[in-house]
């Protein structure tokens, strides 16, 4: 008899483990609380608009294929992939910019513009970096993080070095300018840490970036949750939506199911793919992994600001990402990880979807995300939110030399205390537990309970961490564990 499985949430970790499992043979169930699937990366329309309120970064494709690989299928049987040329402009001021270009010719002739002789450094650090992404791909992110020993290569133990040091150190010594180095920067952010905590090998993020290219899937990120959504159900999994989860049930030690919506079920498996923390809260005291003082020393990745934007008319000269860091970049990171409070002068990002794909909003309007980085458990109030609107629409209309606020048609706002309503995220953190050398790969929350049989976690605080690409590994890593220990 097929063993039953239930899975609370569907994110892209919890998505990725049902279709795993499904093929694996077992008899899967997803319970999901919210009206429709994705977890963090739903979607929101609006009067012809259509907003991702998660992710809007598609890197790392590889991975992407090779998901979809393991079940004979491939990304563009469900969406079409469009690489984004320009992948990105960062602004340091009025007509003071940054172009990241689609290949990495190009990017190193901007480098080199801008710092002499920082070309060849460039080449040199992007060459690195593949090796690092080739390492982390096939000999570390794979692995499910239940012992230091799979970090044990013969390439890893060559790559020591890296680990001792950080990324930013690493580019301060090669890169003199500024500007540069904070774009070499950037990519780690991805991994929830600032670079000055990041390991140098972490430089695999800069592969992914100049190397790999910057991609969007039209119609935006939550086609990647439908075409996931729809895989799952083509291996027979069962998706519940609207299904609150308020226990875990174990008996003698041994998750036997959980109660949803005040129904308690039975289940020879439970997987979470829900926030790790807020998972264990579904459990007894006593069966619960980790301390809340393990909880609270650990780093977690941001919050964030959100502001989802609808424009009457269509902007000028923008790109699909812009990212502006015409403030110290140096300050604002110290607000989110030294001393948590809302940053006097912030960095932001903004998306433009609507400039590469017209689906997503009406003609001749335009389409606008804008993201702030926030310390996790933030005060959060309304006040605020509009404070820090207007904080970088002044100098998005200055930097850009364009009046935009008399062209909103409407804006809607998402911060920390809807990262906790929505998906009980601790502290309200956007995108889990950061990448530091001490909550790397074995020592990060285990995929498999320490105290209870048949219960596990995947997800962006277990392994491999945070990011749409280590949630697929991770769904993957889960569905291996479980598959291996099933009692």
């Amino acid at each position: 008899m097929k063993k039953n499985i239930c899975i609370i949430g569907s994110g892209f970790s919890a998505l990725a483990a049902s279709c795993y499992l499904a093929k694996l043979g077992y008899e899967v169930t997803v319970f999901e609380k919210n009206e429709t699937v994705g977890g963090r990366a739903r979607q929101w329309k609006n009067q012809g608009f259509t907003f991702d309120i998660g992710p809007s970064w598609y890197w790392m494709p590889d991975v992407f294929e090779r998901f979809f690989a393991d079940f004979g299928k491939k990304p563009s049987d469900y969406y079409e992939l469009i690489k984004l040329n320009p992948a990105y402009r960062v602004h340091f001021g009025k007509e003071d910019n940054i172009t990241i270009k689609d290949n990495l010719d190009e990017i190193i002739s901007e480098f080199e513009s801008i710092e002499k002789g920082s070309g060849a450094t460039l080449q040199e650090f992007i060459q690195d970096a593949k090796e690092n992404y080739d390492i982390a791909i096939k000999d570390l992110v794979y692995k499910p993080g239940v012992s230091a020993l799979e970090l044990v290569t013969p390439k890893t133990i060559q790559k020591l070095g890296q680990f001792a040091t950080t990324i930013k150190s690493t580019v301060k010594q090669k890169i003199k300018n500024r500007k540069l180095q904070q774009v070499l920067e950037f990519p780690v952010l991805f991994l929830g840490a600032k670079p000055a905590d990041t390991p140098a090998f972490y430089n695999f993020m800069n592969y992914a970036d100049f190397g790999l290219g910057t991609w969007y899937p039209k119609g935006g990120m939550y086609k990647v949750v439908e075409a996931m959504e729809a895989l799952a159900k083509e291996l027979g999994v069962k998706i519940k939506t609207s299904a609150n989860v308020e226990k875990i049930i174990v008996k003698n030690k041994k998750a036997i199911g959980i109660q949803v919506n005040g129904q308690e079920l039975n289940y020879d498996v439970v997987l979470s793919g829900a926030d790790y923390h807020h998972s264990e809260q579904l459990l007894n005291p006593s069966d619960r992994a980790y301390s809340e003082t393990y909880w609270s020393k650990k780093t977690f990745a941001p919050s964030s600001l959100l502001f989802f934007v609808g424009f009457d008319k269509k902007l000028t000269d923008l790109h699909h990402h812009e990212l502006f860091f015409d403030v110290d970049f140096d300050t604002h990171a110290k607000d989110i990880y030294d001393d948590p409070k809302w940053p006097k002068e912030p960095l932001f990002y903004a998306s433009f979807p609507s400039v590469t794909d017209e689906t997503v909003a009406p003609e001749g309007k335009e389409i606008g995300f804008f993201l702030i980085p926030l310390a996790p458990g933030i005060e959060d109030t309304n006040e605020l939110r509009e404070q820090y609107f207007e904080k970088i629409m002044q100098r998005f209309e200055k930097i850009t030399n364009q009046e935009i606020k008399s062209h909103i048609l409407f804006k809607k706002s998402y911060c920390k205390n809807d990262f906790v309503t929505d998906y009980n995220s601790y502290k309200g953190n956007a995108y889990g537990m950061a990448n530091t050398l001490l909550q790397t790969a074995f020592l990060r929350p285990k995929i498999k309970s320490k105290k209870v049989e048949n219960l596990y976690f995947t997800g962006q605080l277990t392994v491999p961490g945070p990011g749409v690409p280590p949630a697929l590994i991770s769904g993957k890593l889960a569905s291996e564990l479980i598959d291996k220990h099933i009692q």
